[in-house]
Formats: C-alpha cells, structure tokens, sequence
C-alpha cells in the first residue's frame, strides 16, 4: 500500500480543504466544550458559528495582510502592536455582535439588556477573539518555517553536489595527465606496450566519464579501475617495480562513492616510484567486513628529493580532493591517517559504509 509522506500531505492538498477543515473543528470543538454544559450542542454550534463572523476576517487580516508585511520581514515591534490594536478593534465587533445578534437570538427571554460601549464587557470579550488567531499564525508560521528550513536543506544540497562535480572534474583531468605521460614516455622509447597503455586507458576513461557520474558505484568497479592503473605503471617500470594488491572480505555487494580508492594508489606511485631509480614497491591492502570498509595503501620511499616528497605526498591535488570529497560523502564516518616514517609512506583509510544510499 503506498505511503504519503508529510510534506506531500500538507503541501500538495488544496488550500481551501485545510482552511475549511481549520474552522469546522474549531467550531466544533468550542460547541461541543461549551454544549457540554447544558447538553446544548446545536444551539452552541450555532453560537460559534456566529462568533465566527468576526473571527474570520480577523484569522485572514493576521495571516495574509499583517504576517507577510510584518512579521515575515523581521518587524516584530509592529507586528506585535498591529496584532494588539487588531485584536481589541475586532473585541468590539464581536460585542456588537453579541449586542444586536447573539442576545436577541439566543438569550431573549433574559431581562439583562447589554449596554454597546461597555468596555469592561468588550475586554473580557477579547477572549473569544485572541485564541483562534493565535492558533492560525502558530499554524501559519509552522508551516513557513517548515517550507525555509526545506528550501535551506535543498540549497545546501544543491551547493554540495556542485562542489562534488568541480572536485570530480578536477581529479578526472588530474589521473589523466599523469597517465598520458606515462604514455609519452612509452612512445619516446617504440615500446611494443604503447597499444596495450591506449586499450586499458580507454577502458579507465570509459569508466571515469561515464560510470563513475554515478552517487555510489560497486566496489568491484573501483577494484578494477585500480588493477587497471596498476597495469599501466607496470608497464612503465617494469621489473625495478613491486606491487601487491591484496582483497579480502565480501566487496561484491559493497558500494562506494567514485574514484575514492584511485587517488591513493596514484599517490603512492608518483611519490614512491616515480622518482627512484633503483626498487621500488607498493603494497595494497583492501578489506571489506561487515559495514567497514580498511584501505591501506604503503610505498617505497623515494630517496631522491626525500624533503620535498614529504610535504608533496600530503599536500598533492589528488590526496586534497579527496579529502575534500571524504567529508562531503562520508562526513563523520571515516577515519583518515598518513603515516611517514623513515622507509615508507603509509596510507589508512577506514570508512563507515552505514548509511549510503
């Protein structure tokens, strides 16, 4: 059986059902309380009915007249005097009612006379007048601020995907240029493995324009894109290169935000690999259990330029991006740490994978 949700209920049902769903319990409500008294429920609903000839322009001046001019635009002082000098005109109109309708009407046969200007009468009288426009602007405000705090949410959305689909761009073009020049350098030397770089190449670009647009994507998709990566770098190195890649747990059914496991192993190459000349290795360490999700992803020290690696590796576009896009997706539920030491740079990163969607 289809759910409706809150905000379709209230929003989407016409105005004039909840307008007239308002009044009939309200009338109602004070008939059959004061009914109740004297077992007189139809002369009370009528009683209220008549009340309601005043409540009513009141209810729609406070809420379409005084509320979007005043109180919406921050001018309490004026709103609040305005609703006081709209609650006593409108107490005399509702003793002028009881004066030439509801007395002679209702309560004919009783020898009291009503006196028009009695103020003390009048005030008193306030009290069938201030109640229901009370309710209305409480109802009314709800709802308005309802509707800012939806309208904020969405912006705030809004501002959130935009900057996920400018970090994306810029980590799509940032992979591309280092894997090109790993291309560049195959072609300087005629290498036979030149057509094998273009064919995985095109397969990663297939999956980064295409599939990786996607909220969420299967883990298995990231696996590959890494295997693919760890192919080409191979081919470029060659023997003076090491790399294991180690999966463990249940990653078939697993999913994760795009492009979020590729920037550390291209990390670790370009400050680990890149510029050794001697052995060099990398080791990855994925492992899926329950709804947690451990990357580890450790290389080689390069010992050339060893200062500068220090501040590039965590300072680097790739790793910044990520980051950046780490507490966008997963907020407060990972677990990031780059460890230095004298021989490696290691990486751990732990995700929470509760709560995607």
């Amino acid at each position: 059986m289809p759910t409706i949700s809150f905000e379709r209920l209230i929003f989407k049902t016409p105005r004039l059902i909840w307008h007239l769903l308002f009044w009939v319990v309200f009338i109602s409500f004070f008939a059959i309380v004061y009914g109740s008294f004297e077992e007189e429920y139809g002369r009370q609903f009528l009683i209220q009915l008549t009340d309601a000839i005043v409540q009513v322009p009141l209810v729609y001046i406070a809420l379409y007249y005084l509320m979007p001019r005043l109180l919406f635009k921050e001018r309490y002082m004026a709103f609040s005097i305005s609703m006081i000098v709209l609650v006593f005109v409108f107490s005399i109109a509702s003793w002028m009612v009881y004066v030439y309708i509801q007395h002679p009407t209702f309560w004919s046969e009783d020898s009291y006379v009503p006196v028009l200007w009695n103020w003390g009468k009048i005030f008193k009288t306030t009290g069938k007048v201030y109640p229901v426009v009370i309710l209305a602007i409480v109802i009314k405000w709800f709802k308005y601020w309802y509707r800012d705090q939806k309208r904020t949410q969405q912006l705030e959305q809004e501002k959130l995907q935009a900057e996920l689909k400018f970090l994306k761009a810029q980590v799509h073009p940032h992979f591309l240029f280092n894997t090109l020049n790993n291309l560049y350098a195959l072609t300087l030397k005629q290498s036979k493995d030149a057509s094998e770089v273009v064919l995985k190449l095109s397969d990663l670009l297939d999956y980064m324009l295409y599939e990786c647009n996607a909220d969420w994507v299967p883990l298995k998709k990231e696996i590959k894109l890494v295997e693919d990566y760890i192919s080409l770098e191979k081919i470029r190195y060659g023997t003076r290169l090491e790399v294991s890649f180690d999966i463990r747990g249940e990653v078939e059914e697993t999913m994760i935000a795009p492009m979020m496991v590729l920037p550390f192993v291209e990390n670790s190459f370009k400050h680990g690999v890149s510029g050794e000349l001697d052995q060099s290795w990398v080791s990855i360490d994925l492992t899926v259990k329950g709804e947690s999700l451990t990357l580890k992803v450790e290389n080689s020290k390069s010992k050339n330029g060893e200062h500068e690696d220090r501040f590039d590796y965590k300072q680097g576009i790739g790793l910044k991006n990520v980051k950046r896009r780490l507490d966008l997706l997963y907020a407060d539920r990972f677990d990031l740490n780059i460890l230095d030491s004298e021989e490696s740079f290691l990486v751990v990163l732990k995700l929470n994978l509760k709560g995607q969607s």
